[in-house]
């Protein structure tokens, strides 16, 4: 293989036809069949995603973080709050939308952390991830089918979450990373 061939942009795959197999209230699922780089063709399972948007949210040096039972998974888990976007919505907007929606606290600030796609393997699900430590009473009101406990935890309980494998999603892992970093610093 010559340095010319190894070049990322040269393996495309262009797409040759798409399937839709499903197409829920979150999610969608397509399988499309591609030409490789190489001229052969495979075939690529594909979960479309409208996006989603969480906040790393500090009240008196606590994260405010959710639990409830994820079936996926068939077990509880503590996350930050988060949520998909709305079609069109702005993605600072749902932060903030799920923030109160889930814990009852309002951001009056807040900051951009990062922006990263949870699994870009199969999925275009691309989640913001948004800093306050600037909260107010708000409203807690979650939807007909939600049902979690909210709590303000230390860092040393996230971390005790974190082995305990209580905390084990990617969203919260970098918020906890994040916030080690608030704390070291004063910056995010």
């Amino acid at each position: 293989m010559t340095i010319e061939q190894s070049r990322p942009e040269r393996w495309v795959e262009e797409t040759v036809e798409t399937e839709a197999i499903f197409d829920g209230k979150v999610i969608s699922l397509q399988v499309d069949t591609v030409r490789l780089p190489d001229g052969a063709t495979a075939t690529r399972e594909i979960v479309r995603h409208p996006g989603a948007a969480a906040i790393i949210a500090l009240l008196d040096g606590k994260m405010l973080v959710v639990e409830q039972f994820r079936k996926p998974l068939e077990k509880f888990q503590v996350e930050i709050p988060a949520g998909k976007l709305d079609p069109g919505e702005d993605p600072m907007q749902a932060a903030i939308r799920e923030l109160e929606e889930e814990t009852g606290y309002r951001a009056k600030s807040l900051k951009p952390v990062s922006a990263f796609y949870t699994s870009p393997g199969f999925a275009d699900e691309k989640l913001y991830l948004y800093f306050t430590d600037e909260l107010e009473p708000g409203a807690m009101e979650l939807d007909d089918d939600e049902f979690l406990a909210v709590e303000a935890i230390t860092f040393e309980q996230a971390e005790h979450y974190l082995r305990e494998e209580k905390i084990s999603d990617a969203k919260t892992i970098l918020a906890i990373y994040a916030w080690r970093i608030f704390r070291l610093t004063g910056e995010i």
